[in-house]
């Protein structure tokens, strides 16, 4: 059964998306959304950009490399003998 989703509610979730980097999966688990359609309000542009998935995955790209960036860094400071 369908569900009306506001227009708030859908920039909402883009935010949690676009901004916060959350995973299409884990937001529309949270909001009890179809994944699908999430992605069609990605594709249609709702109150943000078509690129919204890129950015979110450009984040969490950029979260692992300061990851590993740390960890060498760590190693450096403190060599193992």
């Amino acid at each position: 059964m369908a569900q009306y989703i506001s227009n708030e509610k859908k920039e909402q979730i883009i935010k949690q998306i676009r901004d916060e980097g959350k995973k299409v999966a884990e937001v529309a688990k949270d909001n009890e959304v179809n994944p699908k359609t999430i992605y069609n309000w990605l594709r249609d542009g709702i109150k943000g950009d078509s690129s919204a998935l890129e950015i979110a995955r450009l984040r969490r790209e950029l979260d692992a490399v300061y990851s590993v960036l740390g960890k060498v860094t760590a190693e450096l400071k403190h060599p193992k003998k």
